[in-house]
Order: structure tokens, then C-alpha cells, then sequence
């Protein structure tokens, strides 16, 4: 009997679900155990999210994981962490087929496939969001490759894939901090340094305390810009301080923080905008900006449809560039920097288990934390 691929989603043989109404589902998993025994593959824990969504609807799950075949490789899972875009995929599951969510994923490697030349067996891995994205030569349209999107993602214990859905991670982090790196921290990365180019001496301006932000202000702290960050919170304010931000502009206080943050640059405004918003916040991030400056527009988590006032973008020469996460190569560069400058740590918030992860999508849905919310496994 042949093994259903990883990427479907729909297979009775490779899934069976423990509890809430598909108790039934149970018996199932006796026949998946004998399957997965006569062919060498393993049943292994996850989470998985049915329809219609909702964290009600995320049920433990039994998973099959199968040898690698040629260019392929087993992961022994050990940390994920949550993004908005997780969020948005587990509140509403629209599809009726089931999927494990999570796109970011940290492990270490347990099999290797025949032909996998940059990868062996004790390296510590972190997933990729755009496993197919190499370089800028190819920018992948939607989501169908996206782990925990449109294909199952990392949610439990074990995987196999492609060896391109990983890179090393880096050597100085644990699997829970390299855990965030994934799609949080790579997107800043590409905002700031692919995009933005950035440099020693530049100005930096960051929007509220969610991962990319957070990120962002590390990044420019560690490569020697200024940083202007804006939250509604005072004791957030501190907090990124301690983080490196010279300057925190409490938005609620400050409705036209985009001037204050002009007086606070002596009138010329800054060189990049992170800008995370979306509509709230596109007027004062254009007040912000310096003439030639660059802001980039943060993907799924800025949302929402954006009036733009296209005469000070046309008056002060904006770069205005959409970020939707980044390819191999931007976070190839990301994990080689981490390593060699040695004093980058990712902002960890709460942990929890992987039987957890429905309270932990309650608590990103709070707004209460700072950083990364993780996830054991």
C-alpha cells in the first residue's frame, strides 16, 4: 500500500483525531498504526483545526510521518511560535479539508534522504514560509506552499519534507528563540536590509510591540541606526527602550505622532518606516518619512484597504515596498548575521504546550503580549 504524501490534507489513512465530536474518528487509528508499521513510517502527535475554524475546532491529532524519500528530510520538531497569520488561518477555516496550522517551525534533523548534500543528521533547523522561494529571480504568487496555510504545517512532533523547507538555524540560539525567526524575524529582516538597505546612522521608525516590530528594532539597534518606536503603553515604552529604541511615542497621547516624530529628527523625519498599521496609520507614517525615505508595508499583518494621499508620496520621492515575508537567501543572511554578531536574542513572551495552542491563539488574540509567544514540543 503506498503512503499518502505529506501534503495531503485529506487523507483518512494518515490522520486520526482524539476527542470532541470526532471521537469517532478514533478507531481509525489502529488501521493508520498497522499502515504506518508495515511501511517503516510512525504516528506521531499534532494539532490539527477543522471547519469552521475557531479555536474550539483545534483537536489533538495523530499524524503520519513517513521516511524521507530522495531530497528529503525528518525533522524531530521542538518549538513553533504564533504569528498573526496563524491566527487568521485558525479563526476561520474556510476549506473543509483539515490542516495543521503553524508556519514556523524549529528542530533538529533525525533522517536524511538520499541526494540532501547541506544538511545531516544532529543539525539544528529552522522552516522556511516560502519553502520554494530561493531568490528574487522567482517570487512565489499565494499561499499554496506556505506550511500551515496551504499545506499542513508545524503544529507536532515530527516531519517530513523537502530539504528546502529548512535552513540551519543559528548555532547560538535555542530551538524556542529560533523558533520566531521563521516569518516574524526574517520579515523584518527583508524590510530593513534586502529592501531598506540600511545602514550604521540611518533612522529607524517601528509601529506598536508585535513581533515584526520588535524584530525590527533589534535589527536596527544591532546594525547601528536609531530607532523611534511608537506604542499605546507605558509600560511597553519601557520595555523597548531596554530594547534599544532611543526614542518611544505613546500613540494614544500623540495623535499626530507623525510630526512629533519629525521634531524629534530636527524636522527631517526618518529614513525607514516599519510600517505594521495598515489604514490607521498610513497618514502619519507619510508625515514620518523623509524625502527619499522608504516604507515598508508589512504584508497580513497592516491589512485592511489603506487610503494612500498620493501627493507627499509623489512631493517627497517615497519607496513604498510591500513585504511578504522573505526567500532562502534573505534568511541565510539573517542566520549568518545572528551568529557572528552574537547579541541578538528574540523577545520571548509566553510558552506553551502543544496541547495548548488553542489558549495560546487566545492570548495573541489579547493583545497582551510583548514579542513572541511560543510553543513547546
Amino acid at each position: 500500500m503506498s503512503i499518502p504524501n505529506d501534503e495531503d490534507n485529506n487523507s483518512v489513512s494518515r490522520r486520526a483525531v482524539i476527542g470532541g465530536a470526532m471521537a469517532a474518528a478514533v478507531p481509525a487509528m489502529g488501521l493508520a498504526r498497522t499502515v504506518a508499521a508495515a511501511s517503516g513510517s510512525r504516528m506521531v502527535k499534532s494539532m490539527t483545526v477543522y471547519a469552521p475554524g475557531g479555536m474550539d475546532n483545534l483537536r489533538v491529532s495523530q499524524v503520519e510521518v513517513r521516511p524521507p524519500s530522495a531530497g528529503e528530510i525528518t525533522v524531530r520538531l521542538r518549538a513553533s511560535s504564533i504569528n498573526y497569520h496563524d491566527y487568521l488561518m485558525v479563526r476561520s477555516r474556510a476549506k473543509p479539508q483539515p490542516l495543521i496550522p503553524l508556519s514556523d517551525g524549529a528542530g533538529e534533523v533525525v533522517e536524511v534522504g538520499a541526494g540532501v548534500a547541506n544538511f545531516k543528521r544532529g543539525d539544528n533547523v529552522i522552516s522556511m514560509f516560502y519553502p520554494t522561494w530561493e531568490d528574487d529571480r522567482d517570487i512565489p504568487e499565494g499561499f499554496k506552499t506556505v506550511p500551515g496555510d496551504g499545506i499542513d504545517g508545524f503544529a507536532r512532533e515530527m516531519v517530513t519534507m523537502p530539504a528546502n523547507a529548512f535552513t540551519l538555524a543559528p548555532k547560538n540560539l535555542s530551538h524556542r528563540e529560533a523558533a520566531t525567526l521563521s516569518c516574524a524575524g526574517v520579515t523584518a529582516w527583508r524590510a530593513l536590509m534586502t529592501d531598506g538597505g540600511l545602514k550604521s546612522g540611518d533612522t529607524v521608525l517601528t509601529l506598536g510591540t508585535g513581533g515584526v516590530s520588535v524584530f525590527a528594532v533589534q535589527f536596527a539597534k544591532m546594525m547601528g541606526a536609531k530607532v523611534i518606536s511608537t506604542t499605546s503603553s507605558d509600560e511597553k515604552a519601557v520595555r523597548l527602550k531596554a530594547l534599544g529604541a532611543s526614542e518611544v511615542i505613546n500613540y494614544r497621547a500623540t495623535p499626530d505622532w507623525g510630526q512629533a516624530v519629525r521634531d524629534l529628527t530636527n524636522g527631517v523625519g526618518v529614513d525607514h518606516i516599519i510600517e505594521t498599521g495598515g489604514k490607521d496609520t498610513w497618514p502619519q507614517s507619510i508625515i514620518a518619512a523623509r524625502n527619499y525615505g522608504h516604507i515598508a508595508y508589512i504584508g497580513v499583518v497592516a491589512g485592511g484597504h489603506a487610503e494612500v494621499p498620493g501627493g507627499p508620496i509623489l512631493v517627497k520621492r517615497l519607496r513604498i515596498i510591500g513585504v511578504a515575508v522573505a526567500n532562502r537567501q534573505d534568511q541565510i543572511a539573517m542566520v549568518k548575521t545572528i551568529e557572528q554578531k552574537g547579541n541578538l536574542k528574540p523577545v520571548l513572551d509566553k510558552d506553551f504546550a502543544l496541547e495548548q495552542l488553542g489558549d495560546a491563539f487566545r492570548y495573541e488574540e489579547s493583545g497582551a503580549h510583548f514579542g513572541k509567544i511560543t510553543i513547546s514540543i
